[in-house]
């Protein structure tokens, strides 16, 4: 049996405020502060990748879950909004991001961004939200199947 990963209750931002609030998670990271890689009990992560219009970095902080083969699990959620965040996009477009980079407090590596579809999805799916009911609400909110995307380490950066 996989170890709980609960998340621990929080006050959800506005969905407007999302993306500021993950720049100023971006800061804190890169600045080095210990508690910027843990909120509402869930490990977090930094997920940086190539605009697949810009060309531009992007980087955005992300709670992540481990499945039971122990590979990090990010959710495109963006709270139950009607449209996938930006980021997903981005890490969709294997042209512009045939690898994308991950930071957690344990160091930066590459990886490959593999969305779960199918059986798979679903199994996923029913493991992370036993543990993390939140997102079972954001499906809700939404017509749009949230994805889950399954982040395969490669080599350290």
């Amino acid at each position: 049996m996989a170890e709980s990963q609960k998340n621990e209750p929080y006050e959800e931002p506005p969905r407007d405020e999302i993306p500021g609030v993950s720049r100023m998670h971006v800061q804190a990271m890169e600045a080095g502060i210990e508690e910027a890689w843990t909120g509402a009990g869930m490990k977090q992560l930094m997920l940086r990748t190539v605009g697949r219009k810009s060309g531009n970095e992007h980087k955005v902080a992300l709670p992540y879950w481990v499945d039971p083969e122990g590979r990090k699990i990010v959710v495109a959620s963006f709270a139950g909004a009607p449209t996938h965040p930006h980021w997903y996009f981005n890490l969709e477009d294997k042209d512009a991001n045939p690898e994308v980079q991950i930071t957690t407090q344990d160091g930066s590596q590459w990886a490959t961004a593999d969305p779960l579809d199918g059986d798979e999805y679903q199994r996923i799916w029913d493991l992370l939200t036993a543990d993390r009911e939140f997102y079972r609400d954001y499906q809700t909110r939404t017509d749009r199947q949230i994805p889950l995307v399954r982040l395969v380490e490669q080599r350290p950066v």
